[in-house]
């Protein structure tokens, strides 16, 4: 069965890792299938850094290794994506610039509040997720290590690299260049700031050799400045600029070890998870490249390393970009959840 478009979880007041507090938040999320009567069949897919419950359903499916016949999904959009609460949709007073800062810390806090108060989930079989909502499926398995039986973050890591946060900071900075910014203050969208964000993530996200190749031809550009202006149009049509600047401090600020529990020791966290873990990294993706996920297996008791090349980059995971990378990931997924 699947649920009408999203639901809401009204949270109210949601005290911040940062000492801030969020007014009137709220989770939108989307349910798939039914929950098992011994409950050990829910999926969780957090949503990543353009994504939303909707685009997540690329992800799954009838005869895919998640299926809604037989696994209760549930789908969470991540705060700042304008469907949870945003800078666009926020209470007056935290609307725009004035939106607190939020950790992946803060989302998993409310995303596990949803499942337990709202669902009554006590056991996770499964987090999985691309890019950003890989990265809170490592903020899963270490925040609530007891609940989550298995994790399969693809294109993601537990901690945001150093390099990963410069690249951040470079797409960031061709949209503040926008003389219409203001400070988050715009009264119009700063449409050449996100058409530019565009174009400089459009580089990042594939790799040299996909437009080496001329691989953009078989997504339907005949060119690479089509692919550009495209990523760039997206951007300016599709995302409010406060609402992306958000989730990119939420991504920066990306590390499993930075709470109390672990007290920044990020072995320390890594060597906590005991969800069997398959770790899928693309061997082209440029900015969350194999190495990361090394490091991080070296240190997890149940983890397997998987890398995956395909010249797509981080787009492979994509939905609908590259076949032979969705059979891949079914099996991981498959063999996570059977381990």
């Amino acid at each position: 069965m699947i649920s009408a478009d999203h639901q809401i979880f009204e949270l109210g007041r949601v005290e911040l890792q940062s000492g801030e507090v969020l007014i009137d938040a709220k989770l939108a999320y989307k349910t798939y299938g039914d929950l098992a009567p011994r409950g050990d069949n829910v999926v969780v897919l957090p949503t990543f850094y353009t994504g939303s419950h909707g685009r997540n359903e690329g992800f799954f499916g009838p005869g895919r290794a998640i299926d809604p016949a037989r696994h209760f999904v549930v789908s969470i959009n991540l705060f700042g994506n304008g469907i949870s609460t945003s800078p666009s949709n926020a209470s007056p007073s935290q609307r725009g610039p004035k939106f607190p800062g939020v950790t992946l810390f803060d989302n998993i806090y409310c995303q596990h509040k949803l499942l337990t108060e709202r669902l009554g989930i006590k056991r996770i079989a499964l987090v999985a997720g691309w890019s950003m909502a890989g990265c809170q499926a490592y903020q899963w398995a270490a925040q609530y290590p007891d609940m989550v039986g298995a994790i399969v973050p693809f294109c993601a890591s537990a901690k945001t690299s150093p390099h990963n946060f410069v690249f951040l900071e470079g797409v960031k900075a061709a949209l503040l260049a926008d003389g219409d910014w203001n400070n988050g203050n715009y009264t119009s969208p700063p449409a050449r700031g996100l058409d530019a964000f565009g174009r400089v993530y459009a580089g990042w996200a594939f790799s040299q050799t996909f437009f080496r190749d001329g691989l953009y031809r078989k997504l339907g550009y005949e060119t690479i400045e089509d692919l550009l202006s495209d990523w760039g149009e997206d951007h300016v049509k599709n995302w409010d600029a406060n609402n992306l600047l958000a989730k990119l401090r939420t991504w920066q600020k990306g590390d499993i070890s930075a709470n109390s529990a672990y007290q920044g020791d990020f072995a320390k966290a890594l060597r906590s998870i005991s969800a069997r873990a398959i770790l899928i990294p693309c061997t082209q993706d440029l900015y969350f490249p194999p190495a990361d996920n090394e490091i991080e297996a070296r240190h997890m008791t149940n983890a397997q390393l998987r890398p995956f090349d395909s010249p797509f980059g981080h787009c492979v995971a994509n939905p609908g970009n590259d076949r032979d990378f969705e059979r891949f990931l079914d099996q991981c997924i498959r063999d996570a959840m059977a381990a």
